[in-house]
């Protein structure tokens, strides 16, 4: 799903407090691939670090449970590695409807470089894969990525505003045909990579099978009522 902020948080002060420590480890591991500090600067960085995973390393939640912040139905996805803004992964991609799509603007620091001074490859096809089921999202479908392809017409510029689209071609049934860009915001037209997805929605059995076992935070089942990762979107 895409957004970050849809629904009410079941705890407000932690979700103040994850979306803090969120913020802090992005700016951290953007500050780590930047850093040029001396060696023993760069060592007691280290041992900080570790001393703050010893405080909240504790009794992790197991894959199949649910993060305690988390509502599916509501379109909250926290840790989401694209949307989430409390994963440090993510920029975090906030994605809203347009038109007949989804549009999402983003700058990317060094912490996403692949060639020197350009995104990876690989992240626009992750961010693709975002904006493509979030565009199945806005258009009232719900599935799970079949097949994804890139064209790369250009490469990405690092800390540059970029402009991302995504919208559905077609669907009939239990498939959606979905397409998308990644262009310069200061050029919209000129599109430097572009994404063509098959989503399908899995049959009730394969959807019992992928998610049976998922429970809320307090452990009760909650498997997903829509199999997928696209959340609800910003609207304005």
């Amino acid at each position: 799903m895409t957004s970050n902020d849809s629904g009410a948080a079941p705890d407000a002060e932690l979700m103040t407090a994850t979306t803090d420590l969120g913020d802090a480890l992005r700016e951290l591991i953007e500050a780590s691939v930047t850093t040029t500090a001396p060696t023993g600067e760069v060592a007691a960085a280290a041992e900080l670090v570790r001393a703050a995973i010893a405080r909240i390393d504790g009794n992790p939640r197991p894959a199949a449970q649910l993060p305690r912040l988390d509502d599916p139905s509501e379109g909250r996805r926290v840790f989401n590695p694209v949307t989430g803004i409390a994963h440090p992964l993510a920029p975090p991609l906030v994605v809203r409807a347009e038109g007949d799509g989804v549009v999402a603007e983003v700058t990317l620091g060094l912490a996403y470089e692949g060639p020197p001074t350009f995104v990876h490859g690989g992240m626009s096809a992750l961010f693709m894969d975002q904006m493509l089921g979030s565009a199945a999202g806005a258009a009232g479908l719900w599935g799970m990525t079949a097949h994804l392809e890139l064209d790369y017409r250009g490469p990405l510029p690092l800390q540059t505003p970029l402009v991302l689209r995504a919208r559905v071609e077609s669907h009939e049934g239990r498939k959606a045909n979905i397409s998308g860009t990644i262009a310069l915001a200061s050029a919209p037209e000129k599109v430097l990579v572009e994404a063509r997805g098959l989503f399908v929605l899995p049959r009730p059995e394969k959807q019992a099978a992928y998610f049976g076992a998922v429970t809320d935070a307090s452990g009760n089942h909650a498997p997903p009522r829509r199999p997928g990762d696209a959340t609800a979107l910003r609207l304005a």
